[in-house]
């Protein structure tokens, strides 16, 4: 009889490395994650019940996508010397791991593909999410603000990357990365209490400083923007920052302007030489 898997069950997507990783978790069973990379964006979700990979570059023709999966069975902590008895009980043999211990590697029917490179090492879920993603950005979880205002991006058919990593002086994670023909865009949902206000805003200062010496343009909606006003202002801003940094960024094709009061789901027009024909 198979078993009933619960929607919130926790996923965790990981990067695997090589194809040599992906043949031990296929006939061993086990992956490993270093023990110092798990750190606090991941304890509320750890241990996950089941555990998905990433595949890079290096996979080639199944590269950059998710297309396999397996049950958690157990986890221990090891040394790598114990999980590589080659190498020697000593320096780099004596970093700690998570050895995961799995069910047989399951293949999804339709990979979970990345649209744009990006750097991808660890993505908590849950089962809802990961059985239902088509694409990378389907997976994560975000906060209640950061979920209505991705359905109004999704509405207004603007792509946009969540989670986005980048590393300059320091590293960040920004809410919504939006690619255009002439700079990006950094979109944040911030909380409106006086905490948050307090504690957050000399950092907030010098990250948006930092990504805006590096061109980013720094957008930031407060609680009742996102919930009063996420068209009529929020997706609004959006859009006017887009079409005055050249158009959305379509990987090679014409660059495609935003015209909000045409209302959700409309067919938006490429930019041609700065202009935009009638339709």
């Amino acid at each position: 009889m198979t078993a009933i898997v619960r929607p919130d069950e926790r996923v965790l997507v990981a990067i695997i490395r090589t194809p040599a990783d992906l043949e031990l978790a296929r006939d061993a069973h086990w992956y490993r994650i270093p023990v110092s990379s798990v750190h606090p964006r991941l304890e509320e979700h750890w241990p996950p019940r089941w555990l998905a990979f990433y595949q890079p570059k290096v996979f080639g023709h199944e590269a950059y996508a998710v297309r396999y999966y397996a049950r958690m069975e157990s986890v221990e902590i090891a040394q790598r010397w114990q999980l590589f008895p080659s190498e020697a009980p000593s320096g780099r043999g004596n970093r700690r791991y998570y050895k995961m211990n799995l069910g047989p590697l399951q293949a999804l029917a339709q990979p979970i593909i990345s649209r744009r490179l990006r750097r991808i090492v660890f993505i908590p879920t849950d089962w809802r999410r990961f059985t239902t993603a088509q694409e990378i950005n389907d997976l994560f979880r975000g906060s209640p603000l950061e979920e209505r205002l991705w359905r109004e991006l999704g509405r207004y058919r603007i792509d946009a990357e969540r989670e986005f990593f980048v590393a300059y002086e320091r590293p960040y994670f920004l809410d919504f990365a939006i690619f255009c023909a002439e700079g990006s865009i950094d979109v944040e949902t911030d909380g409106d209490t006086f905490h948050y206000t307090a504690e957050r805003a000399p950092k907030d200062n010098e990250r948006d400083n930092e990504l805006e010496s590096h061109k980013w343009h720094v957008l930031r909606f407060g609680t009742q923007m996102v919930k009063e006003k996420p068209a009529d202002y929020c997706i609004h801003t959006i859009a006017d920052t887009i079409n005055r940094l050249g158009g959305l960024d379509q990987g090679g094709g014409l660059p495609r302007r935003i015209e909000p009061g045409a209302g959700p789901g409309v067919e938006q027009l490429p930019l041609l030489g700065g202009d935009v024909g009638a339709s």
